[in-house]
């Protein structure tokens, strides 16, 4: 089956969407993939909020200095600025969009502003603690109303289709990509004048992840064997604070309790981040996650505890509802007792690279969200960075895209399709469940948030097997949607192995012990760019 569109969109989280939004408002027609429904993806999980210089006694470059400090030295100031300055209009955008945000003094716009670890100001605003829900369904609404946007669900992406593009036979970019349908099995060939990847990031590579099962690093995958460059991909973020429950899948605990006093708490009830970091909870999510894993594998305990009853149940109830009544459902009371939690893998701060407009290496092909590397976050994202992210690179690349459809026009010939002629329907699908596993695991235990130069090379040995195993079963049989996420994880995590042996120190989030501090000849990015094809 072949469909055409003049830009392909693969993703429906914040980024992906928003993108598609300002572009129907230019008139161009936008096809929008996602692998469940619309409304899936790591966006509507996001609880915090959206960072933002509201307050007048806040600043531009107090929240750039936060920022900068944040990713350890590595993060790009002009697109710190950038992101940073245009941070206003993104929260202006979004509440003429219909969002709602939390307000109650006039000194900040009518708006509540919360304060996260490595800010120092209040300077998050929210929709309570369901802030990436409201925004996502939001604009949602307006998408299914667009008579530019069409989407297209259950719908998987297998790779891009690079090939003549614009009326030049000789100009080779992204002429659109090839699609699972995951209703019928068939393989859709897009036709596409651009294409952008919003797939969000990878950390499903990982054993104990709060992201959704959908973080599989397609994007990154994809345009990797496109022939785009990757950066920074060793640097994973990990969420300090995950609900410790046998039942409670990857529910965070939002960086804003600690930001509202929360106190981290050991079994015995002893708090211990003042000794870890004098900025104690409100230090940056690498320290307070290395500060956890520290303490649980020191005294063996299975978690730690986070406690906010300080607060009262009055506004524990207003400002942390969500977190209130899913721990509740576990019989977890907040305003009486703290909240077992544990790190869990949760932001790919590296990606696909791109210039400040969302452009790759390829022709035709953008990035934007989770699996793009701007250099906002350099070697840690600050919290509430993400989504704010999302919204000022989706106005940014909205000229650019503009701009190449011009000099593009028309598109170019049809792509060929999808061939399946050679291969037949799988017979061990447990094999995919299997590498799956393991690879998780090894992930986990390997390329965790402590490294070594050596549990490094063993995950590197096993990613080898695991992908030569992956690339013949491929190569025979027909794909489904686990093998395809299988294949795109294997991909993106010999990736982080291979940055995360190149940079010899330790920076930001990447912590090993074989070279345990920073090294200044080091502050630079990891930058690893494919083999040339012939």
């Amino acid at each position: 089956m072949l469909r055409e569109t003049t830009v392909a969109i693969i993703g429906s989280g914040l980024a992906g969407i928003s993108l598609a939004l300002r572009l129907a408002d230019q008139g161009v027609g936008c096809l929008i993939l996602t692998k469940s429904k619309l409304a899936s993806g790591s966006s509507v999980w996001a609880q915090g909020g959206i960072a933002a210089v509201l307050d007048p006694q806040d600043s531009f470059d107090s929240h750039i200095q936060d920022t900068l400090e944040a990713g350890a030295g590595l993060c790009h100031e002009a697109a710190v600025r950038t992101v940073v300055e245009g941070a206003p209009d993104a929260i202006r955008w979004l509440s003429h969009a219909g969002v709602h945000f939390d307000g109650e003094d006039a000194s900040s716009q009518g708006l509540h502003l919360a304060r996260e670890g490595g800010h120092s100001h209040r300077r998050v605003a929210h929709v309570a603690d369901t802030t990436g829900r409201a925004v996502v369904n939001t604009l949602d609404r307006q998408i299914l109303a667009s008579p530019n946007i069409s989407v297209l669900e259950n719908h998987t992406a297998i790779d891009l289709i690079v090939g003549p593009v614009g009326r030049d036979s000789q100009r080779q970019g992204v002429a659109g990509l090839y699609a699972l349908d995951g209703e019928t099995g068939a393989v859709t060939t897009i036709h596409a004048q651009a294409v952008v990847l919003a797939t969000g990031g990878a950390s499903k590579a990982y054993l104990y992840t709060s992201n959704p099962d959908s973080s599989t690093g397609d994007g990154v995958a994809m345009a990797w064997r496109a022939g785009c460059s990757v950066a920074n991909l060793e640097f994973v973020q990990f969420h300090p604070t995950c609900l410790y429950h046998p039942h409670a899948g990857n529910f965070l605990i939002s960086e804003a309790v600690r930001g509202e006093g929360g106190k981290l708490l050991l079994p015995d009830g002893t708090p211990f981040m003042t000794s870890h970091d004098g900025r104690a909870e409100l230090a940056p999510r690498d320290i307070v996650a290395r500060a956890i894993d520290y303490e649980m594998k020191k005294g063996g305990h299975d978690c730690v505890y986070l406690d906010i009853s300080h607060l009262g149940a009055r506004q524990i109830k207003q400002h942390f509802p969500g977190i209130y009544e899913r721990c509740l459902s576990f019989s977890i009371d907040i305003t009486k007792e703290p909240v077992p939690v544990v790190p869990a893998a949760h932001y790919t701060c590296g990606g696909i690279t791109t210039d400040l407009n969302g452009r790759t290496d390829l022709e035709g092909l953008y990035a934007l969200g989770e699996n793009a590397h701007t250099g906002l976050h350099g070697a840690n994202r600050l919290a509430s960075n993400s989504l704010l992210e999302c919204i000022v690179f989706s106005e940014r690349a909205t000229p650019a895209i503009l701009k190449y459809l011009e000099s593009s026009s028309p598109i170019g010939p049809r792509p060929p399709d999808w061939d399946e002629s050679q291969v037949s329907d799988p017979d061990e699908l447990v094999v995919v469940a299997h590498n799956w596993d393991e690879l998780r695991r090894f992930m986990w235990d390997y390329v965790g948030i402590v490294r070594t130069s050596r549990r490094l090379q063993r995950a590197a040995n096993r990613l080898h097997l695991l992908h030569e195993e992956i690339r013949d079963f491929y190569s025979h049989f027909r794909v489904n949607r686990d093998l395809l996420e299988l294949r795109n994880l294997v991909a993106v995590s010999e990736l982080i192995v291979r940055c995360a042996a190149e940079r010899r120190e330790s920076r930001g989030l990447h912590f090993t012990q074989d070279f345990p501090s920073p090294v200044p000849g080091q502050r630079h990015d990891t930058v690893l760019r494919p083999a040339p094809k012939h």
